[in-house]
């Protein structure tokens, strides 16, 4: 019924407006956290008005910070955010996990799920900080470079996994980022085979992780679960095993109780 009423919705049942002021909200990200009227104009191809009119908007209603030039998101926006994650099973289910693991390992981990060509990280057990961008639910990283992404991409069909790859902005993060389509596909190819994947200094100097798919009970990969450490190991591989183990155990008793 839901479905027909989706489908039955014409131009008249949407809004238009919020819909620009979505965009504008999205348009913020962790590499650009302070924007002019003209950047959020170029970035979600809005007309300038418009931009200004959302932006201001988001001011008023104390979503954001004006400085008369640039404009910066408050805290107030992890309200519209915070409430979903914070709801959702997924989320609410592997948290002690998370916790129980961290505490074992001595490192930070995180659990995500991909959405596009990114990932959504949904909970985190932070131990020590690692990478000079703060993580939190919420955060979002590229796929194409993470072992989260690799994993999840991994449970794609081939063609579909391609093609987000191919549609990812492959600009390199580190001097160790892998840009070219094919060599990315045939990492997630080898996460495919290995039921995990390293990531070496990819997305951060210094940083090295690992992550393995969580199942359902369904045997569906619905998240992947990872751990991000300082790169202080002799080679990337010794990361299997020093960590493979506790997050395959995790995977398992997760796996009986993801639906």
């Amino acid at each position: 019924m839901a479905a027909l009423l989706v489908r039955m919705a014409n131009r008249t049942d949407t809004l238009g407006s919020l819909g620009k002021g979505l965009r504008v909200l999205e348009a913020f990200r962790a590499e650009q956290p302070r924007m002019s009227i003209s950047d959020v104009a170029a970035v979600t191809g809005l007309d300038r008005a418009t931009a200004r009119r959302c932006l201001l908007t988001l001011h008023d209603g104390g979503y954001a910070d004006y400085d008369g030039k640039f404009f910066t998101l408050t805290a107030r926006v992890l309200r519209l955010g915070m409430g979903a994650l914070a709801a959702m099973p997924l989320a609410q289910l592997v948290q002690p996990w998370l916790d129980q693991l961290s505490d074992r390992i001595g490192q930070s981990t995180s659990v995500s799920i991909l959405d596009g060509t990114e990932i959504v990280y949904l909970a985190r057990a932070a131990q020590r900080r690692v990478m000079s961008i703060g993580l939190m639910p919420g955060s979002r990283l590229p796929a194409h470079c993470t072992s989260m992404g690799r994993v999840l991409l991994a449970a794609l069909p081939a063609d579909e996994a391609r093609a987000i790859i191919e549609a990812s902005d492959l600009t390199p993060r580190t001097p160790h980022s892998l840009t070219d389509p094919v060599e990315i596909m045939g990492r997630v190819d080898a996460a495919r085979r290995d039921g995990y994947a390293i990531i070496d200094q990819e997305v951060e100097l210094g940083l090295r992780s690992i992550a393995v798919p969580l199942h359902s009970v369904h045997g569906k990969v619905v998240a992947a679960i990872n751990t991000g450490v300082a790169a202080v190991q002799a080679d990337a591989g010794d990361l299997a095993d020093l960590y493979l183990e506790p997050l395959l155990k995790v995977q398992e008793g997760l796996r009986r109780v993801l639906r």
